[in-house]
């Protein structure tokens, strides 16, 4: 350095000159400039920020806008006895809440100890698990330790349920933040007890199980609070990953799970070392397994489940007014408790007597349907149905059913049909076979008192699915002959002035249209018939006659308030033509549609009761998840159809059908002294068979057929309902009290003579005398009008006039008054029941002075007298002295003894 006089002064030039200064003040500007820059973008940035920061949180749902209570929970059928017998659940709503108190202390400890261990000591969001995450990020590059707490997860799960798994990391730090916000926020509301409750109610266990409830029936079939430590452990280890650690899929990665869980409890001091040595020691998943093989191999409802579900769907819309969706959602995921009228000991009998193929006719048919899809060479696709497989066939056969001896035959068609469809370059897409076993079947019970069905089956062979068909509530069938009881008797009885004993005449009768009225059996008629027979033996034209003579029009007024909703008063088809059930052969069952089996066995309920109708219920009451009462069903709806005392007069002529008539195969009683009463039903052609019976107990009515309404043709098949009918009602009855039908006050018995239905003539009617009960006031009061005791013709068979020349004393069989004109003429049967017509219908025979003035008189009766063998003998006999009585109406039958 220069301290000279020189330079010094360079120095002060060089201070003082502008060049420099200028610099340095640049200099200096350029400094302050950036430092402020420096200190304006660091507080932008922390404005950015702070605002990026507050936009984040104001975007996060309003606290008050949503539930964290968990929703979508299975609903349960129970049966009478309050136990459990279906589970009703969509996807996603597998769920059974549980309050705290029903939750074991291990299971809630399992689940803090391996989620959330601070869980009792944070505000909503674990800081120490946070910085832990974070330094294990750091140190070994993978962010993948969570640090959420359980109440950041009841947020993921019912708040956040609809986000995705974000990719972006923008976006996942934005709904970390608010995750954390409002669990800071949920703590201030909630209590820690409320948060863990509604945690373990929203989890998912693996299995479509949603909460501790349901992973414990699912896993071990028991509720929570049986749970044990180790099993609680099971079901604490699944909640990181639900399908990876499955006890049932995967056993080996959820034990080692199990034992982290264990291990956690063990050093936070949940449980002691004893416990912990005891439930490692516990082969939990073999139980597991068991529970899964036994249990819930196979989660198909039943008939009955799906009959009560299909009533509380339309009681839902109708009742409350839901929409179907609404319905379908509420009773799928609402948490709803249906207690239904089903008696499980008397389902289990009925499960087992018709599942028993023993019970069936040997050699069972298969009804095929079947759907197939090919791939054309070009690409496209036809499909091929079960109407285009039958009519294939059918050209060939024109008897094919679609009904197969064996899977064998079946399959062989099938083989034949799909190639025969396939071209060069096609190919079969898809397929679908169905083989049901034939002849089908149903059943319905119902406690008759009450009106509950008690049990039901609503078809033969595995059922493969739920809300499948039920041919107890949803198939329509003709019902033949049980509906003579409902059609014609019980009306003809109870308002049309009709009585068991009056009679009909069993001689050929056609409908109005000319079609003749058959009846079931072939060996010719049978003459004069009570009522009361013409219900033992099903007769078909006492029927029909009886039908016409109250008129169909009131037989279709009593069937609607017997309960039936598929009758058809007037139905067009579009090409003009007209069906009605107001008609004749409404007496025989012969409907535009059918009736249900349900419906059916209602209306028999209705005699059973005394006459009184109840609407029948599958359930009584409908409860929802907070335990209030949607639906009260208990209440019944009835409407008094018959009065009491038809009810009792129709009850007794029943009891004949089981005792002496057509129904004896269903008499169970006559061994146990239980009263039994019943009307079988077969359609024409052998379609349909039904037995309809009950005693003082039930009522239950079974159907047999084909699905495709084949006809039967086996005697196994024609009598497999009355078979099962009794198979399930002996084993129903098998440690009731025996019991008699009540004889209600208004029934009086009266002695009158089988033939005329009306009061006996001495020394004329004494081998046809018979008990008869009558509703008071209905009891006849006039005389038998068939004996006829007199002057008889011999050739005519008729009353002898007073110059008929064959004429000798004896007592005939006639014609009732009332029905001496309904055929044309009068009748004779002969000891084997077969019926002959004589040509005139005055009540005498023709040998009248008329016909002696007849100029050819004498050679008729030469003719005559031939044929006669010669006989000529007038007034052989003559009257005998004690008895002069003559019953002279104009009609004639004789009865050869």
């Amino acid at each position: 350095m220069n301290y000279g006089k020189r330079g010094i002064r360079r120095r002060q030039q060089d201070l003082s000159a502008s060049g420099p200064r200028w610099g340095h003040k640049l200099g200096l500007w350029i400094i302050k400039l950036f430092l402020v820059g420096l200190l304006s973008g660091f507080v932008l940035l922390c404005c950015i920020g702070i605002g990026s920061f507050s936009g984040i949180l104001s975007s996060a749902p309003d606290i008050g806008s949503f539930n964290i209570i968990p929703t979508g929970y299975a609903s349960y059928v129970y049966d009478n006895d309050g136990n459990e017998i279906a589970k009703l659940v969509s996807a996603d709503a597998n769920r059974d809440y549980q309050k705290m108190e029903n939750i074991p202390q291990d299971l809630k400890d399992a689940f803090v100890a391996i989620e959330d261990e601070r869980f009792y000591e944070h505000n909503g969001i674990d800081i120490k698990g946070i910085f832990r995450a974070g330094i294990n990020g750091l140190t070994t590059g993978r962010f993948n330790q969570g640090a959420s707490t359980i109440t950041q997860q009841l947020l993921k799960n019912n708040v956040f349920e609809g986000w995705v798994e974000e990719t972006n990391f923008v976006n996942k730090v934005k709904r970390k933040l608010q995750e954390q916000y409002l669990a800071i926020e949920i703590e201030k509301i909630y209590s820690k007890e409320e948060i863990l409750e509604y945690y373990l109610n929203t989890i998912n266990l693996g299995q479509n199980t949603l909460g501790v409830q349901a992973a414990a029936k699912r896993y071990f079939n028991k509720s929570t609070y049986e749970l044990t430590l180790s099993e609680c452990a099971v079901i604490a280890g699944i909640t990181q990953r639900p399908s990876a650690y499955n006890p049932i899929y995967h056993p080996e990665a959820n034990a080692e799970r199990r034992k982290k869980v264990l291990d956690k409890m063990l050093e936070q001091g949940y449980i002691s070392k004893e416990e912990y040595d005891t439930s490692m020691a516990d082969d939990v998943y073999s139980r597991i397994q068991e529970v899964n093989e036994v249990v819930y191999t196979k989660n198909v409802n039943t008939y009955f489940v799906d009959a009560v579900s299909e009533q509380v769907l339309q009681d839902l819309k109708d009742i409350l007014g839901y929409n179907d969706t609404q319905a379908y959602n509420a009773l799928y995921s609402g948490g709803l408790r249906v207690f239904s009228t089903q008696d499980s000991s008397i389902q289990a009998i009925a499960d087992e007597v018709f599942q028993n193929e023993e019970n069936y006719p040997e050699n069972t048919k298969w009804y095929l349907q079947y759907e197939l899809t090919v791939k054309r060479a070009d690409g496209s696709y036809e499909n091929f149905s079960s109407e285009m497989f039958k009519k294939y066939f059918k050209e060939q056969k024109s008897g094919f059913d679609m009904i197969y001896s064996s899977h064998d035959e079946a399959y062989a068609d099938i083989e034949t049909y799909s190639s025969a469809q396939l071209n060069e370059g096609d190919s079969v897409y898809a397929e679908n076979i169905i083989l049901t076993p034939q002849p089908q079947v149903s059943l319905v019970v119902e406690d008759q008192a009450t009106g509950y069905i008690v049990a039901m089956v609503g078809g033969r062979g595995t059922k493969e699915a739920s809300r499948t068909l039920n041919r107890a509530t949803s198939t329509y069938r003709q019902p033949g002959s049980t509906f003579k009881i409902l059609s014609t008797y019980a009306p003809a009885l109870d308002s049309a002035g009709l009585t068991l004993a009056d009679v009909q005449i069993d001689a050929p009768y056609n409908y109005a249209d000319g079609t003749p009225v058959k009846n079931w059996w072939s060996d010719g008629y049978k003459g004069i018939c009570s009522l009361r027979w013409g219900i033992e033996q099903s007769a078909n034209i006492v029927a029909v006659k009886t039908l016409t003579e109250i008129t169909p029009q009131l037989g279709y007024d009593y069937l609607l308030k017997f309960g039936f909703t598929s009758l058809v008063d007037r139905q067009v088809t579009a090409d003009g033509k007209v069906f009605s059930d107001i008609a004749q052969p409404l007496a025989l069952g012969g409907l535009t549609t059918g009736v249900s089996n349900l419906e059916l066995n209602a209306a028999y309920a209705t005699i059973a009761n005394n006459g009184t109708y109840i609407k029948p219920k599958l359930y009584t009451k409908i409860v929802d998840s907070n335990g209030n009462v949607l639906i009260d069903n208990t209440a019944p709806e009835t409407t008094q159809v018959i009065k009491e005392t038809t009810a009792f007069l129709l009850t007794s002529a029943m009891e004949d059908v089981v005792t002496i008539g057509t129904g004896g195969r269903c008499n169970f009683g006559a061994s146990t002294g239980m009263a039994i009463a019943g009307k079988t039903g077969t359609t024409s052609s052998y379609n349909d068979v039904w037995f309809c019976g009950y005693t003082p107990y039930y009522t239950a009515s079974t159907w047999a057929g084909y699905d495709n309404n084949a006809k039967m043709k086996d005697k196994a098949e024609k009598n497999l309902a009355k078979t099962l009918w009794r198979a399930v009602m002996e084993k129903i009855h098998a440690d009731l009290p025996a019991k008699s039908f009540t004889m209600p006050a208004g029934i009086t018995s009266v002695t009158v003579c089988s033939k005329s239905g009306k009061l006996p003539v001495a020394g004329l009617c004494d081998g046809t005398l018979k008990q008869e009960y009558f509703a008071e006031g209905t009891q006849p009061t006039e005389s038998c009008d068939v004996h006829y005791s007199g002057w008889i013709c011999q050739y005519t068979h008729l009353p002898a006039s007073d110059e008929c020349v064959f004429k000798s004393w004896g007592t005939l069989e006639m014609m009732p008054t009332e029905h001496e004109n309904v055929i044309g003429g009068s009748t004779v049967v002969d000891a084997n029941g077969n019926v002959s017509y004589a040509y005139n219908v005055t009540g005498k025979c023709p040998h009248n002075a008329a016909f002696f003035a007849d100029p050819n008189a004498a050679a008729i009766i030469a003719q005559q007298q031939a044929e006669l063998g010669g006989y000529y003998n007038p007034g052989y006999g003559g009257p005998p002295s004690d008895n002069t009585n003559t019953a002279d109406t104009g009609g004639g039958e004789e009865n050869q003894e």
